[in-house]
């Protein structure tokens, strides 16, 4: 792959290379959990500052939330966001940047996607103070992407209730990609992952003396029918062109070795694309549970709904294929979703039209570094290509939907004429 280097914005991001890299290592060194971001949120906002032009906002919806605005006035709006919390994993990797947080590492990229940000915030400073746009920029720093408080929201739903994208006319993200080589993208139109609910369930029997089961119901004897028609579902109960998952991941019963139990507890994920096959799973899992009855036992289940399928406009997944193959000549993009994983920009995008493209990042090591994972590790390369196509969407962005809007009111002109 090579890169077209007489294009500005790959001339403006090479300059802060040395800089992306720097704060993806601070961040990863001191990662911090969800709602807990203390300390990135204020290196972030303290960076910000220092950025001529910018106005900076902190504890929008969010305590640990930082907002960024650059406006010159009249024109649209776009809203870019990063993620910036981390994971309660316990770091391997042996490098001179590696956690210093027992237990707490940035495993999923977030370290990255807040440094990329505050190098788009950087270049595109450059190019609003040079006259070069007509409209708004906001910079979302989001915490707690990975996991949901007390009442189960995560970051994204409360900053958009607390009107942190109000008035955006579109949002635009970025996930890193451990399965592609920098150089590569990842682009889906529509839902590209998936809608993350949450299932807890109780199958109730009678319990009794194991030496006499005849005596009493048995629970974990009637769970291991609804393992079979639980598991039944996805393939038999849904179309297969249509995404959906149900596990198990928590099972829970008895006390000892002769004591038949009265409940068995069971808990996992669902997952799906669709809001219409997020009703089906909930439905055919109740229907799995209720194989119970007729054999004497009973069930209860609760289902936590939480966050939305990430729904990718075409519109705006444009406006980064055009960036991508205007500033990198080889540049290879992937058409397909990214999987069944959760991402609350979901929660975005069912608001207002965007889009989050996967950016390649895999080490040149060979070996698989996934998500989530403990050796998780970018090839930091990535660091510069992400701020620049986040950069040069932004642009490409602004400057398009103002000459639409000028053309509008041309036309408009015209008639009233």
């Amino acid at each position: 792959m090579q890169e077209h280097n007489e294009h500005p914005t790959i001339i403006q991001t090479n300059k802060i290379a040395g800089k992306l890299v720097e704060w993806r290592r601070r961040f990863h060194e001191h990662p911090e959990l969800s709602f807990q971001e203390f300390g990135t949120s204020q290196f972030v906002a303290e960076t910000l500052k220092n950025i001529d032009g910018l106005k900076v906002e902190t504890g929008i919806g969010v305590e640990t939330s930082v907002v960024a605005t650059l406006t010159s006035g009249e024109g649209p709006v776009i809203a870019l966001r990063a993620d910036m919390d981390a994971l309660p994993i316990k770091e391997e990797n042996n490098v001179e940047y590696k956690s210093k947080n027992e237990g707490i590492m940035h495993a999923c990229g977030h370290d990255a996607h807040t440094a990329i940000l505050l190098g788009a915030a950087h270049v595109l400073a450059e190019k609003f103070q040079s006259g070069e746009l007509n409209g708004t920029v906001k910079f979302i720093f989001q915490p707690a992407e990975e996991s949901t408080d007390e009442h189960g929201l995560s970051g994204s739903p409360y900053m958009v209730k607390a009107g942190a994208y109000d008035h955006v006319d579109a949002a635009i993200a970025l996930h890193v990609c451990p399965w592609l080589p920098v150089g590569k993208a990842q682009v889906n139109d529509g839902y590209s992952m998936a809608n993350v609910d949450v299932f807890t369930a109780k199958i109730f029997g009678t319990g009794g003396h194991g030496a006499y089961p005849e005596l009493g119901t048995d629970p974990i004897w009637m769970l291991g029918l609804v393992m079979q028609a639980l598991n039944g579902i996805v393939s038999r109960k849904i179309p297969a062109l249509e995404a959906g998952v149900i596990s198990i991941g928590q099972i829970h019963a008895g006390t000892a070795s002769n004591i038949i139990p009265n409940e068995v507890f069971i808990s996992g994920t669902i997952r799906s694309y669709t809001p219409e096959m997020r009703d089906l799973l909930s439905q055919e899992l109740k229907n799995a549970l209720s194989v119970v009855e007729p054999l004497g036992g009973k069930y209860s289940l609760e289902v936590e709904r939480g966050e939305p399928a990430l729904k990718n406009a075409p519109r705006i997944n444009n406006y980064f294929i055009q960036s991508m193959e205007e500033m990198f000549s080889g540049f290879q993009i992937v058409k397909r979703p990214f999987g069944m994983g959760g991402e609350d920009f979901g929660y975005v995008t069912q608001e207002i039209p965007g889009a989050m493209f996967f950016l390649g990042c895999g080490p040149k090591d060979g070996i698989q570094r996934d998500l989530h994972t403990p050796i998780f590790d970018i090839d930091e390369d990535c660091l510069a290509m992400g701020s620049a196509i986040l950069v040069q969407t932004a642009v490409n962005f602004i400057k398009s939907e103002s000459r639409s809007t000028n053309n509008n009111k041309m036309e408009e002109h015209a008639n009233v004429s």
